[in-house]
This record gives C-alpha cells, sequence and structure tokens, in this order.
C-alpha cells in the first residue's frame, strides 16, 4: 500500500488505514535493527535532505541515520550555515533542493506552516520534523507505535498526557493519532497550560493528574518549556513539580502494566522522575529505537509512491 499523498505534514487528515500502514511498516524496520542489519538496499538511488531551521539531535540524527541504514544519498542543511543566512527565502532554498534531485525534503522550521508552504513549491516528498507549536507527526508515529508494540491495538485505550501541552506539538500530533486509532487521550495540566480549544478535538481534560492517570494504560509526560516560565503560565517550576509531576505513586493509580513515556529531551525532577524514567515501566529509551524504525519506514513508504 503507498500513501496517498506525497508529503508527511501532520496527522489531522491522515486515514487510520494510513497509520496503520506505516505502523506495520515500522515493525519490518525494526526487524532489521534487532538483527543488527544497518545496511540495507530500501532507498538504492535516493536522495535525502534534513533542512533544519531549529536545533535537534533526536528527530534530525534519526533521520540521517535511516537514511544511510537504507543506502539513500544523505545530506543535511543547517539554516546558520546555509544561504538562508544571505536572505535566501525557503522557497528559493526548497527549488534548490528540487532542482538538484532530492526526492524527500525534511524540515524543521519555528514557523507554523512553513513545510506546508515548502510542500507546495517542490516535487521532492516534504516530512513535517516540528513546525512552530503546530505539529511533529513523526514523533507521534514513535509514540503510536510504541503504544501498538505493548497492547497490540490502540481501540479504547487510556493515554494520560501530562504537562505543557500548550507549547507542544508533539501534544498535538498525538491527539490527532490517537482519536483516529480509536484510544481515549486525556490531557492535564495547570489551565494555563492547555489552550481552550483542546475539548473540540475528541480529547477529555482534567486538571486533577491523580485523576488523569487513574486507570490509564499510558502515562505520558510532556517536556515543561522552562524557557517560556518568564511568561508566568505557572507559579514556580517547584509548584508544578509539587502538583503535577509524575512519579511512583501516581503511576501507582493507573492499570497494572501501564507504559511510561516521554517525547524527550527531558527535565528530570520536573516531569517525571527519574526513578520513574528509569523504571521497569518506562519506554523512554524503547521511543528512541522505534523512532528510527518509524522514519525507516517513512522514508521507504514516501519513496515507494514517488517510484509507481
Amino acid at each position: 500500500m503507498a500513501l496517498r499523498n506525497k508529503d508527511l505534514l501532520g496527522l489531522r487528515d491522515v486515514p487510520r488505514e494510513e497509520i496503520q500502514e506505516i505502523l506495520t511498516t515500522a515493525g519490518q524496520m525494526k526487524q532489521f535493527l534487532t538483527n543488527n542489519q544497518k545496511k540495507t538496499p530500501h532507498l538504492q538511488g535516493k536522495s535525502i535532505v534534513t533542512l533544519f531551521y531549529e536545533n535537534s539531535t533526536r528527530t534530525r540524527m534519526s533521520f540521517e541515520l535511516a537514511s544511510k541504514y537504507m543506502s539513500a544519498a544523505a545530506a543535511n542543511i543547517s539554516a546558520s550555515a546555509s544561504s538562508v543566512q544571505k536572505g535566501e527565502t525557503l522557497i528559493d532554498t526548497g527549488c534548490t533542493l528540487d532542482m538538484m534531485g532530492a526526492d524527500v525534503i525534511i524540515i524543521r522550521h519555528p514557523l507554523a506552516g512553513a513545510p506546508h508552504l515548502l510542500a507546495k513549491h517542490v516535487r521532492s516528498s516534504v516530512i513535517n520534523a516540528g513546525d512552530g507549536m503546530n505539529e511533529h507527526p513523526t514523533q507521534a508515529l514513535l509514540d503510536l507505535f510504541t503504544m501498538q508494540e505493548a497492547f497490540g491495538s490502540l481501540e479504547g485505550r487510556k493515554v494520560a498526557i501530562v504537562g505543557d501541552v500548550a507549547h507542544s506539538r508533539v501534544a498535538r500530533s498525538n491527539i490527532w493519532g490517537l482519536v483516529t486509532m480509536g484510544a481515549r487521550p486525556v490531557l492535564a495540566a495547570p489551565e494555563t497550560l492547555i489552550p481552550m480549544d483542546m475539548a473540540q478535538l475528541g480529547v477529555d481534560i482534567d486538571h486533577d493528574v491523580d485523576k488523569a492517570v487513574r486507570d490509564a494504560d499510558v502515562v505520558m509526560g510532556l517536556r515543561m518549556q522552562l524557557e517560556r516560565q518568564q511568561a508566568g503560565l505557572f507559579p514556580s517550576v517547584r509548584e508544578y513539580t509539587r502538583y503535577f509531576a509524575l512519579d511512583e505513586r501516581r503511576l501507582a493509580l493507573a492499570k497494572p502494566g501501564t507504559i511510561v513515556m516521554h517525547p524527550g529531551p527531558m527535565n528530570r525532577g520536573v516531569e517525571m522522575t527519574s526513578a520513574l524514567a528509569d523504571g521497569e515501566s518506562s519506554r523512554v529509551r524503547e521511543q528512541v529505537t522505534n523512532g528510527l524504525a518509524v522514519r525507516m519506514a517513512l522514508l521507504f513508504l514516501l519513496t515507494r509512491r514517488t517510484a509507481q
């Protein structure tokens, strides 16, 4: 099965069967990783470019490794060291890469909608690796994959998402994906950190973390964006930690067998305790491996589509 669109810009309009196809393919790709097969011919002859206007470690590295593991020609462009600094526009940069034969352009940009703009002007497939506070679809897909590995199906699963929802593109993509796959997301955070329109997206909201976590199948912490603390959205980091941090006591309220997740990077001791992050229920490190498998799957499916 090929993907319907040439680009992956978000999960809002991706149908369930396509998300499942990506997750199934990711499972196949993970087999290569677990068998230590780090050179496959899936992307032989393809060119993959990462175009990052923001700093990144996990996302950028996993896309670059995914490209190289599948035998693609991979190149990275950092905006701070490119013609962007000379005044080149996003569209001009994209068109230049297009004319150089790039099959896939992976973009991270501080402005919401930038990947959508780029996709309209290039023949290459465009993957959104995070745009402003809008979406981060590949992170959500690896989260969905991690949950599906643990439970087999997401249908009816309660997923408690705790933290800075207001500034989290990860949360938005996860909400779209979870609702599409039949799960029940529950958001928990101070009122100032949950946008008013979230209730319209098919999620439950509870400002009491204990209630949100109770009987959950998945407990996910979101990074508290401390750089925004000066905006006065919550009294102090200490107070946030006291009332909203995830710990072993709160995990005990969830269902037996619940899994703990975090998209990273993590402020240890703020969003969750180290004991929880490193405990038996944690899938935080597994998420990193799954991120590589999901991005391998996406690159394969998108380039397969263009080859047909």
